[in-house]
């Protein structure tokens, strides 16, 4: 079952990302999406693409089928509270505001809503996302058409809400700690001799080469490693010299950290 209209509430990083990644998928036309932002600048390159925008929330999810909050968790509750008057239980509500929870949406909007836990990232723009998704008692018949618009972004996983926070973590903050990688890696090519660009460009790619060789074969990464440590080889020492200088330590904490971040809230 595909979805019809769509509205999607902020024009921010992630609001903007997807309005991105649906044009490009080709999944709906730009005139089945509306965005609502009050920002009259921010929404003029979405007008010049064919979407229909909005300063006020409300006119933008009087039609839609499905409503995307795209807006900071501390502004959800004034945001749901502005659209009630728009919305109705034939609507399927997706928040993507990080920590807010389906308890605390199901307050907010109602018991009678399909309501929907997201969690994308930046690379949605470009139909690369790893997006995972939970919903509420009410939205199982309505899951397939949420996965389907995401699936057609990157990657879904559907989990139990309790992972949520932990997904977070790895799929959302994880794109900035993988290019934090790539930036250090450049830094060290810019060192040994290579310009900046060059050095990107040598980087990303085999960072992108890596990541396929796992996700192709199936294969855990200690088992590709294997295969370029060679004995008494320089790979090897490197690895063991970031080993010592606490590499996976320090991504472990960082993770945890992130994580212990959300569940404080």
């Amino acid at each position: 079952m595909k979805v019809g209209k769509i509205a999607i509430i902020g024009a921010g990083n992630m609001g903007g990302a997807i309005v991105n990644g649906l044009l490009k998928s080709g999944y709906v036309e730009a005139s089945s999406i509306a965005i609502a932002d009050p920002r009259k600048q921010t929404l003029e390159k979405f007008s010049a693409q064919g979407v229909n925008t909005f300063q006020d929330n409300s006119q933008a999810v009087e039609t839609a089928d499905l409503v995307i909050l795209a807006v900071k968790p501390y502004h959800i509750e004034k945001v749901i509270d502005g659209l009630k008057p728009a919305l109705n239980p034939q609507k399927i509500i997706v928040s993507i505001a990080a920590g807010v929870n389906l308890s605390d949406l199901t307050k907010l909007i109602g018991e009678e809503y399909r309501i929907f836990r997201v969690m994308p990232n930046t690379a949605i723009s470009l139909q690369e996302s790893m997006t995972c998704i939970s919903g509420n008692g009410n939205s199982e018949e309505s899951l397939a058409v949420v996965k389907e618009l995401f699936d057609h972004l990157g990657a879904t996983v559907v989990i139990n809400e309790e992972l949520m926070a932990a997904a977070t973590v790895l799929a959302s903050c994880g794109t900035a700690f993988a290019l934090r990688y790539v930036r250090a890696a450049m830094q060290g090519g810019v060192e040994m001799g290579f310009g900046a660009e060059m050095a990107q460009f040598i980087t990303a790619q085999t960072v992108k080469g890596a990541v396929q060789l796992i996700m192709n074969t199936g294969h855990h990464p200690e088992r590709e490693i294997d295969k370029v440590t060679t004995p008494r080889g320089i790979t090897i020492t490197g690895i063991n010299e970031m080993e010592h200088k606490g590499f996976s330590s320090s991504v472990i904490q960082g993770l945890i950290a992130s994580f212990n971040k959300i569940e404080r809230g």
